[in-house]
């Protein structure tokens, strides 16, 4: 089995790594743009050999698309045009994109739509490039396969078999369902994470210690803030209305503890902490 991996930064690097390590691939072709991640990602053993996008997805039995999902929308339908140059190989292309609906629009009424599985793996950090790449990182996470009933029956047994191999969770959801979800378990979080560095930047111009008092609750809270705006400007512009509805939501919520504070209403507040105190249940 040749693996084609286009973009071999956190995901895809990681993927290149536990695909080979752990035998599913033979060889993993890589793409990468930029020269010194293209060398890095050599030298790390993310794949065996650096090539064009054509010669990739002419070579690879199964493509993954590995970038923004931005780019992934113009790359998908080029690989399934060049997938028609040799329609005997039945070759497979697939995204790890953060929002679907736009991703299996663009490919929908694509002649060898089946021969492509729109899947999410759930697993990630806020670093990026080929430095970020790690073995087991998608150990135990969920993967979402987003309108799994219009690809190939035989491409999708083998894409499954794929995120077997990298001992993730399959989950079955269609493309709509899946941008509501991870709006509210994803996205928001981003953007309150983004929202609060801001806010403590800002400060820290006047209180030069507010870093020195940080503990590991914000370290926690603004991780995310550390993310790559190439990555997460596309996701929030294509799941605009989505991300919208939860943000004005958070404001909501955000707005009754301001409301509270300041009328010391104590009873409120403890009310509150009380109500958000039940995700205890569900996280643990």
């Amino acid at each position: 089995m040749t693996i084609g991996i286009i973009g071999l930064g956190l995901i895809g690097g990681s993927m290149g790594i536990d695909l080979k390590r752990r035998g599913f691939a033979d060889k993993v072709l890589g793409v990468e743009t930029d020269k010194v991640g293209a060398e890095a990602a050599l030298r790390m053993g993310l794949s065996d050999e650096i090539t064009s996008f054509e010669d990739c997805v002419k070579r690879s039995d199964i493509v993954i698309v590995a970038v923004p999902v931005g780019t992934a929308v113009k790359m998908l339908p080029q690989a399934l045009d060049i997938f028609r140059e040799q329609p005997e190989k039945k070759q497979i292309v697939i995204d790890t994109c953060s929002t679907k609906s736009k991703v299996t629009q663009c490919v929908r009424y694509h002649p060898l739509r089946g021969r492509f599985v729109a899947t999410h793996p759930m697993a990630g950090t806020e670093y990026s490039g080929p430095w970020a790449a790690e073995p087991n990182l998608f150990d135990g996470r969920a993967c979402i396969f987003a309108d799994a009933e219009d690809s190939d029956p035989a491409a999708l047994a083998t894409i499954e078999r794929l995120y077997d191999t990298l001992n993730m969770r399959p989950i079955y959801m269609n493309s709509d369902q899946h941008d509501v979800h991870t709006a509210y378990v994803s996205h928001i979080s981003h953007v309150t994470s983004f929202a609060l560095a801001l806010t403590v930047l800002e400060k820290e111009k006047d209180e030069k210690h507010i870093f020195d008092l940080a503990s590991g609750g914000f370290s926690s809270t603004v991780r995310l803030a550390k993310s790559s705006a190439d990555m997460w400007v596309p996701i929030l512009s294509q799941n605009r209305d989505n991300v919208l509805h939860v943000i004005d939501t958070y404001l909501s919520k955000m707005q009754e503890f301001r409301d509270a504070i300041a009328d010391y209403d104590e009873a409120k507040i403890t009310e509150l902490i009380h109500e958000a105190n039940r995700i205890k249940k569900i996280l643990r």
